[in-house]
């Protein structure tokens, strides 16, 4: 039989457990025995190995003679991945790629290497002198450089808030660093594709809202996008010109980019599937492919199935939190006769200030004939 690690068991991983199980290959799951871990019982197999400890990945990997190694949206999981992928001869992105698709300052600096747009920049740590700010505008943003789902994430309006934000950014920073960059104005998508040997092909344009300044956590998502031809077709070709500077080659990606009258600013790339259900669910809902299973096939070095839009789908996801309170009705509701509702989860009935992503205490999905619009009041 088939044989596929996943690395991570938390509920990002659980829609890819479940489509390897589906596709009657087994499933070994890695991560740490915890209550996050809810792939444990729907794995055929769970190794409780952390998911950065690479080397006893790759013997267990080794041991049980893997087929093909794969992550959905986890950024920490991508190094893992392409090293015992490396080792093993399987099908996956070099850990060059690897390495600086999770790194934001290293991507970053990559950009400007080629030429894409992207917002000034410069790295910094707690010892780090700030003289360099003199040569930047306010408001700035902070981040670490290698978190993902919002975590340390801050908009600065002045000096004292930039101290305190850099702290923040490097105190949640695996490496311990923060990258600050000038804000850029205008609204927010993602771009989620799929590659075949260095081939990127385009599947959905998302669009984004989030909770604003500080934090700018993201409380909804829309498929497709509302563009005109000639900027999704430049959208398209920013996006796989960020690809080739990567060199992601293989398996999903997930582009984060803003539009401003300057242009098209790509803010990351990511070498998997978006979060919050965008990979998962959101593309299949709204394109009718198979965004999963095609990821699969090309981790055990199979061919992709060709993309077909099926057109005249919208799908999105709402979270809820003290932001989104408005919400409760449709949570509490029957909503079909407003739209399909696809899933929805409550996480707690405390709806919480949203920090990050994980203080999101809810979620439903939805597929309809044109894009859910639930204004507050």
């Amino acid at each position: 039989m088939i044989k596929i690690a996943v690395i991570g068991a938390s509920y990002l991983q659980l829609p890819l457990v479940q489509k390897i199980n589906e596709m009657g290959f087994e499933s070994h799951c890695f991560a740490w025995d915890n209550v996050d871990s809810v792939c444990k019982g729907i794995a055929h197999f769970f190794h409780p190995i952390s998911i950065v400890d690479k080397e006893a990945i790759l013997e267990k990997c080794r041991e049980i003679q893997i087929d093909a190694i794969l992550s959905i949206a986890s950024d920490v999981a991508v190094p893992t991945i392409a090293f015992v992928a490396d080792k093993l001869g399987l099908r996956s992105n070099s850990i060059d790629s690897a390495i600086i698709s999770t790194n934001k300052f290293l991507m970053r600096s990559c950009f400007v290497k080629v030429g894409l747009n992207s917002p000034k920049f410069f790295l910094i740590d707690e010892q780090d002198s700030l003289t360099l700010i003199n040569e930047f505008h306010y408001p700035l943003i902070v981040k670490p450089t290698d978190r993902s789902g919002s975590r340390g994430v801050t908009i600065s309006n002045n000096q004292n808030e930039l101290t305190q934000n850099i702290s923040r950014a490097v105190s949640e920073s695996f490496e311990k660093k923060a990258i600050v960059e000038e804000f850029i104005e205008g609204p927010e998508y993602s771009v989620e594709s799929i590659s075949e040997d260095g081939v990127h092909t385009i599947l959905a344009i998302t669009e984004k809202v989030t909770s604003g300044p500080p934090y700018f956590v993201e409380l909804e998502h829309h498929q497709p996008a509302k563009l005109n031809s000639l900027l999704e077709e430049q959208i398209n070709q920013v996006v796989i010109s960020g690809l080739n500077a990567l060199d992601v080659k293989f398996g999903a990606s997930h582009t984060e980019l803003k539009i401003s009258l300057k242009g098209i600013y790509i803010i990351e790339i990511g070498a998997r599937m978006g979060g919050d259900f965008i990979g998962s669910h959101l593309v299949e809902l709204s394109t009718g492919y198979d965004y999963l299973k095609n990821t699969i096939n090309i981790s055990l070095g199979d061919k992709i199935e060709p993309f077909q839009k099926n057109e005249g789908k919208c799908s999105g996801i709402y979270f809820l939190s003290q932001l989104s309170s408005h919400l409760l009705p449709f949570f509490n509701d029957n909503t079909e006769e407003y739209f399909k509702l696809v899933e929805k989860k409550m996480l707690s009935t405390e709806l919480e200030e949203v920090l990050d992503s994980s203080n999101r205490t809810g979620y439903f999905i939805y597929q309809n004939d044109t894009k859910v619009i639930l204004n507050e009041g």
